[in-house]
């Protein structure tokens, strides 16, 4: 009940802060705004993209439900827009491919602003900032720092495909075997299984790892071992939605609603049990 009520007077707060800086699009504002906000106002739905499988910044429920920090964020966007939110579970290989093809509005899924996704996108942030982490079995290797200290040939990780954690380890630990992944799952899966002696992957999804699989003796790193800024993804030619956007999210800061998203997602994991 107290997490009901912090999340609904999340959206009040929000929807005052938009209402005094009118930044609220409606569409009859539609003739100054580019294709992108055009398609959503019209539409009256905004479409964002996640894979559903980073807790807990977005994952999948029992009922193959969408939550975490991300879905809310975009419950809060869509809001603001005054249209419907659909979530669309997509794999992370895939998010980028189906933004560029139109098939949704926005990414808000743990992505990393990288040079080489800004070439195929716009960012908007960042709104999170987070860290690669490990995962492991040997409780030897919570202390690493340094995934240099890692590199050699009888040594294999796993990383997500396509994702930044696959260039951590080409780049960091080119001499260990490296395996890919279809989703973190999998991935986690994998070291469960002795498959990989570690996954890196975002620091929070590798504490969420551990303390989800506890039983099967995963540990995971005491400190982030990178700095990884997480942002909205948005297709490009649209100065209008992005400047919306950023003005969205100075105001997120400023009122210190993303910092209670962050509480009511990391403080205790209450959603655990939900997860499939």
């Amino acid at each position: 009940m107290k997490k009901r009520l912090m999340i609904l007077t999340m959206a009040m707060m929000i929807s005052v802060l938009l209402g005094c800086a009118n930044m609220q699009p409606t569409p009859a504002d539609s003739a100054d705004a580019s294709p992108i906000l055009d398609r959503i106002l019209s539409r009256g739905e905004l479409r964002v993209g996640m894979s559903g499988d980073m807790p807990p910044m977005n994952m999948t429920t029992k009922e193959d439900r969408l939550i975490g920090l991300d879905a809310d964020l975009a419950a809060i966007i869509a809001d603001a827009m005054n249209v419907k939110l659909s979530l669309q579970p997509i794999p992370f290989a895939e998010l980028l491919p189906a933004l560029e093809a139109g098939r949704i509005d926005m990414i808000i899924a743990n992505m990393t602003i990288t040079p080489a996704r800004n070439l195929k996108a716009v960012f908007v942030g960042p709104y999170f900032v987070s860290g690669k982490g490990l995962l492991t079995k040997r409780s030897t290797l919570v202390t690493v720092e340094r995934i240099e200290d890692l590199n050699r040939p009888d040594f294999t990780f796993v990383t997500l495909q396509g994702s930044t954690s696959e260039l951590v380890v080409r780049k960091g630990a080119p001499r260990a075997k490296h395996l890919t992944a279809a989703s973190e799952d999998q991935g986690v899966q994998m070291v469960v299984n002795g498959e990989a002696d570690a996954m890196i992957a975002d620091f929070p999804i590798c504490i969420v790892s551990a303390y989800r699989h506890r039983d099967a003796g995963l540990v995971a790193a005491n400190t982030p071992i990178t700095y990884e800024p997480i942002g909205i993804a948005v297709p490009k030619g649209d100065p209008h939605l992005v400047n919306w956007l950023e003005n969205v999210l100075d105001g997120l800061r400023k009122s210190n609603l993303m910092k209670a998203l962050g509480e009511k997602w990391f403080a205790e994991p209450t959603w655990v049990d939900q997860l499939k």
